[in-house]
């Protein structure tokens, strides 16, 4: 059967601007490259607590049989989003399938006709496609430009009297940077809008996540918390009120229309947020992040600004920066290159994901190959 022309013609171009994706193969390479912050992925303590539980409750069942809203919403969902309410002082907690589907079923149903949604500019695909999916008007603010955002809610609210929504993250995932959440949550709260914060990044790193750290759950219309990063495991979660959670159970269709997530994928969850509580991780991974940013000072390295598991080193260029991918990797460094399309042309770089596991000695290495070859 011919493959149509038009996406041929797509795939040569990825081809020629050196950013076709291709899916890699699992090497044993020191990693700077997963969003297993803190080793929860591979913790036989998780994996033997998670079995364990399964085992005891006679828990012996594979898949949810179906969607929440049919056969699929077996007892461990209460169980879990209780605890996840708990541990993140809301009021509800609806899990989602990943992170994606959370900020598609989110942004697809609760923003109506009529209404308006600001997003900073760097914001993730997920919400952004999200968005698109939206009857709302949307409009994107300068990242990180609290004043930007209050033109824009100001213009907004000039020119109509629809609900706004402002939606930002506490870790941006392209360049490990945090925005000044107290200040867009004022600015949010005097103009009477509607805050959403994805904490994807965050979660785990900074604990409960920077919302909580702040203490700014009261201000928070919704949080989108996922687990598949620090966490280790699967899977995602909104954060809010009652209504809103009863609102996504009737309204959120990537909610509605799939299958639920499996009695094991849930304990997992359990399991891991358990660790995060009794064994404190983000502190050797605090740790960690101190002495890289000690050491890019040391060798005059240009990163971005951040205090998060997320550096990055911008190098100009999709083939340059593949290229010294590629020689750390030689090296035996797993460090993901950045290319354009996903960031600005111009902007691409070398994305280093720091974890609680990485020894002071792979960071130093690492660095100081790097050193060599920009």
């Amino acid at each position: 059967m011919q493959f149509p022309e038009k996406l041929t013609n797509k795939l040569q171009q990825r081809k020629e601007n050196q950013s076709l994706r291709t899916l890699g193969k699992e090497i044993d390479l020191i990693d700077f490259s997963s969003n297993d912050y803190l080793g929860f992925a591979k913790s036989e303590v998780i994996f033997n607590k998670t079995h364990q539980y399964l085992t005891k409750n006679n828990i012996k069942q594979n898949g949810a049989t179906g969607s929440r809203l049919l056969s699929g919403n077996h007892n461990l969902y209460n169980k879990v989003e209780k605890e996840l309410s708990e541990f993140h002082n809301s009021e509800a907690a609806l899990i989602f399938n990943s992170g994606y589907d959370a900020n598609i079923g989110f942004f697809s149903s609760v923003p109506q006709r009529g209404d308006i949604i600001l997003y900073d500019e760097f914001i993730h695909a997920s919400i952004r496609d999200g968005i698109q999916l939206s009857k709302a008007k949307s409009f994107k603010f300068q990242h990180n430009n609290i004043e930007d955002l209050k033109n824009k809610i100001l213009k907004q609210i000039q020119d109509n009297d629809s609900e706004i929504y402002v939606v930002t993250e506490s870790v941006f995932s392209m360049d490990g940077d945090t925005p000044d959440l107290k200040k867009i949550s004022q600015t949010v709260k005097k103009y009477n809008a509607h805050l959403i914060v994805d904490e994807a990044h965050a979660l785990g790193v900074f604990n409960k996540g920077l919302v909580q750290e702040l203490n700014l759950e009261n201000n928070v219309f919704a949080q989108i918390i996922t687990f598949g990063k620090a966490i280790g495991c699967h899977g995602s979660a909104i954060l809010g009120s009652n209504k809103l959670k009863q609102y996504l159970i009737n309204f959120s269709r990537s909610f509605i229309y799939t299958t639920g997530l499996s009695p094991h994928s849930l304990a997992t969850i359990k399991f891991a947020y358990l660790e995060l509580t009794e064994s404190e991780p983000e502190k050797l991974l605090k740790k960690n992040i101190l002495f890289f940013k000690q050491e890019i000072n040391r060798l005059q390295l240009k990163f971005t600004e951040s205090s998060s598991a997320i550096h990055c080193c911008v190098i100009p260029g999709n083939e340059k920066v593949k290229q010294i991918a590629n020689q750390l990797k030689e090296k035996g460094f797993d460090v993901k290159p950045i290319l354009s399309p996903t960031v600005t042309k111009g902007e691409e770089r070398l994305r280093f994901c720091l974890h609680s596991y990485n020894s002071f000695k792979e960071i130093t290495c690492v660095l100081e190959n790097l050193a060599t070859f920009v």
